[in-house]
């Protein structure tokens, strides 16, 4: 793939310029390329040039640029921190990007009714940052935690590791207020944690990558911090017993707040690179962590060990201090550099399947790893079947790339086959949108085209992302 994208749209009308500036003044609006190259990229490596990046700071600039380029008929693509990797920000069709960065505000924390009011702009950690004094989280967290944008987190329904056992934004999100493509004011579910009044359009707009409308504002469900969280990492001959230790893990009472994997190829890699303190004869990886409240920890971390203690363990070990948690953290954070360092390209996928399922899986990937002698890296959130299935590669070599993108073709066949999905936090963008054919029948996309064409009649809102085209 591409990491530019070529397009032939026209640099905005003065006409457009003007109004925009009207909007929100003249040091909001960039239309200079050197100024606007910047916010035409995304994680995934894609670009393309738009046409004006425009900042908006309240909902009503955020109407009045939706209404203008309804009436005008041109792509507008919003935008938070461009931490996402599948180009779902990336304005290959031209036109403008929205840039949600400045909308940073925490308008309300209600802790009598566990609820914080929020725009795009603020960024996961200052939300948490904000919350922690009040007792309270929003579980959602991202790898990217620190600059990603709540705007963001809910656009992809993004969600991290705790997602386990506190579940991902549309579980933790309440109500929306947004502006549809059409430029109509709206606002979707409830500030309570029951409400059944109409259709649950708040969890529609979440996961739909700026295709729908625009979100303005969100009534994030928040939970009270854990007293207290142990962490441990159990290390296993093979990914067979790591997976067979998940499915215990999960099967019992106690649910961690955190199941990270890594496979044999990760940890060779991570071998390789850094001075990482395993045996050889470790070929899979834990990383756990249980919280909850003080009295009973205990009692709940040992349960959670009992069951991690399957065939094929070779050894637990649990932290007692800051430091050791860091120590043991220290070689899934090493990981992502590690990759970095070893090829000048990974594609990377977040599938899902049923948990029980992760040994297929790995199975499966090692197999392909071998026919198209592709090197595979997976890790992720194992508790709940979200594997991080990279595939390493260099853009500089046709050939191989060709085998690459064959291989990641026959990935999702083999997850589709096990009753997995192709995304579980990443979206689908432009990386996978040819590919949302193979998992969404005919008939079901139909009637996501014709929801979308409710919300956007003119189709400005990011063009091209999310939904394949259907045939007339």
């Amino acid at each position: 793939m591409s990491t530019s994208e070529e397009h032939t749209a026209k640099p905005i009308s003065e006409a457009v310029r003007q109004e925009l500036i009207a909007i929100v003044g003249s040091v909001a609006v960039l239309t200079d390329p050197g100024d606007c190259w910047p916010y035409g990229y995304d994680n995934s490596r894609r670009q393309a040039l738009p046409q004006a990046v425009v900042f908006a700071t309240t909902h009503e600039q955020v109407r009045d640029i939706v209404a203008l380029c309804n009436r005008q008929r041109i792509p507008l693509i919003a935008r938070g921190k461009g931490t996402g990797t599948t180009g779902a920000t990336v304005p290959d069709r031209g036109g403008i990007i929205l840039a949600l960065e400045r909308m940073d505000r925490i308008l309300e924390i209600d802790p009598a009714n566990r609820i914080a009011r929020v725009e795009p702009g603020v960024t996961n950690q200052a939300l948490q940052q904000a919350l922690q004094p009040h007792g309270f989280f929003w579980p959602p967290d991202p790898t990217s935690a620190a600059i990603c944008t709540i705007g963001g987190n809910l656009a992809y329904n993004s969600a991290g590791p705790r997602a386990v056992k506190y579940n991902t934004p549309r579980e933790n999100t309440l109500g929306l207020r947004a502006v549809t493509g059409a430029g109509e004011e709206i606002r979707t579910g409830v500030i309570t944690t029951k409400g059944v009044v109409g259709y649950d359009l708040t969890r529609l707009l979440i996961g739909s990558e700026g295709t729908l409308a625009i979100i303005t504002e969100a009534v994030l469900k928040l939970t009270p911090l854990p007293e207290a969280k142990t962490t441990f990492q159990a290390t296993y001959r093979d990914m067979h017993a790591a997976a067979r230790a998940v499915s215990a893990i999960m099967a019992q009472p106690i649910t961690p707040c955190a199941l990270e994997f890594m496979d044999g190829a990760s940890i060779d890699m991570v071998r390789s690179y850094s001075d990482l303190d395993l045996p050889d004869s470790v070929g899979a990886l834990l990383m756990i962590e249980v919280d909850g409240p003080e009295h009973g920890l205990a009692e709940s971390l040992q349960a959670v060990i009992e069951a991690a203690r399957v065939e094929g363990v070779i050894d637990i070990e649990v932290a007692h201090s800051q430091q050791e948690i860091e120590r043991l953290w220290r070689t899934r954070k090493a990981l992502s550099p590690t990759l970095r360092n070893i090829a000048p390209k990974k594609i990377n996928e977040d599938v899902v399947v049923p948990v029980s399922r992760i040994p297929d899986l790995i199975s499966g990937l090692e197999q392909l790893s071998r026919s198209y002698d592709i090197q595979i890296v997976n890790f992720g959130h194992a508790g709940n079947g979200n594997i991080h299935v990279n595939l390493l590669t260099d853009p500089d070599d046709p050939e191989k790339m060709a085998r690459a993108h064959e291989c990641l073709g026959q990935t999702f066949d083999l997850v589709l086959q096990l009753g997995g999905t192709l995304s579980g936090e990443h979206g689908v963008g432009l990386e996978k949108r040819d590919f949302i054919d193979r998992e969404i029948d005919s008939a079901t996309l139909r009637l996501m085209h014709a929801i979308r064409h409710q919300f956007d009649p003119l189709d400005i809102l990011n063009p091209g992302k999310t939904l394949p085209e259907m045939d007339a």
